[in-house]
């Protein structure tokens, strides 16, 4: 804090000079000195707030002042810097106060009440401790890797007194925190490991801040669901395959080894981010068969068969085999079993 240009009365410079000599030397009243009223226990406040220096006087004090370090900030009712934050609050009988407005970390330390009494000069000390809330300072960007990968991730955070660190996977699987340091390191990821982390610093001096990052994970398609599908000739059919990629899965259609154009007559493809419907608006002898669905990425593909058959086939969910069957068939067994005879 710097110190004011004005004038003081002799006997003030001496007794100041006096102070911060004994302040620079290091003479501190012991606790149990009867002869000087000790000054407030160490203070504590958040940056921004306001400190309140308090040291109690009696009668047999003549001279007061206040300094910081080797800094004079008042002796009495005169002021010695020229901080506009600093204050004098009570110059009494009793009590001599100052307050600093708007308290920084620069301002933490020691503060040193001076008093005189029968021409003895005498200090006790306060030490001012400020707080400052968390902030996250650095923090890991988005990041997009493929499955099996390993990701570092890393959360800096600032505060007085030093923020804890703590790392959460948002999802509804997810048990509590699964690190408490600025790093999280993940070996070997899984798909169940993306999405959101979330990082918080915490340090009890204000409300925790947070902040996340969020985690892709690229893997290859997976086709979850593909069902055959029985429909009459003449009646609306639709196939379905649904499939799990990051990134999104690209979809074809084959029946057979042709592929299935998109705006092929009496076809309609519909493709989704998980899903793609092959829909046959009016299904004819020629559309039962098998069929093929393929779903593709930048990291692999793979393919399911289903098959769209008629009312009368009996189909084979397990094989994907099936078979029509109809009167004329059932009545062809007989018939040959009766020309063996002959």
């Amino acid at each position: 804090m710097a110190q004011a240009k004005m004038q003081h009365p002799v006997s003030w410079v001496i007794f100041a000079g006096m102070a911060a000599l004994l302040l620079f030397q290091g003479v501190p009243v012991r606790s149990g000195d009867a002869t000087f009223p000790k000054a407030m226990d160490n203070v504590t406040v958040r940056q921004g707030e306001s400190a309140t220096l308090r040291c109690s006087v009696d009668n047999r004090v003549t001279r007061v002042a206040w300094l910081n370090r080797s800094s004079i900030l008042y002796a009495g009712n005169d002021k010695w810097c020229l901080d506009p934050r600093v204050v004098l609050l009570a110059n009494t009988k009793t009590q001599y106060s100052i307050q600093i407005h708007d308290v920084d970390v620069y301002d933490e330390g020691p503060y040193t009440c001076s008093v005189q009494t029968d021409n003895h000069p005498k200090t006790s000390r306060v030490h001012l401790i400020v707080q400052v809330s968390p902030k996250i300072t650095e923090i890991s960007s988005d990041i997009s890797i493929n499955e099996g990968g390993n990701v570092s991730l890393t959360c800096i955070a600032t505060g007085r007194p030093d923020p804890t660190i703590t790392w959460r996977h948002i999802s509804p699987k997810a048990v509590g925190f699964i690190s408490e340091d600025e790093y999280l390191e993940i070996t070997g990821i899984t798909r169940e490991q993306s999405g959101e982390y979330e990082c918080s610093a915490s340090n009890d001096v204000a409300a925790p801040v947070v902040q996340r990052v969020k985690v892709t994970v690229n893997y290859p398609p997976y086709i979850s669901d593909a069902k055959s599908t029985g429909v009459p000739v003449g009646q609306k059919g639709i196939l379905m395959c649904e499939a799990s990629a990051v990134p999104s899965a690209d979809f074809q259609w084959y029946k057979d080894d042709k592929r299935l154009a998109e705006g092929q007559k009496g076809l309609k493809v519909e493709n989704k981010a998980f899903f793609s419907r092959l829909t046959f608006f009016n299904v004819s002898e020629q559309d039962y068969g098998n069929y093929t669905c393929v779903a593709s990425n930048q990291l692999g593909n793979t393919n399911a068969s289903m098959i769209l058959y008629g009312p009368g086939a009996v189909h084979d969910g397990n094989s994907g085999a099936w078979r029509r069957s109809s009167c004329a068939w059932l009545l062809a067994l007989p018939l040959a079993q009766l020309a063996r005879q002959f």
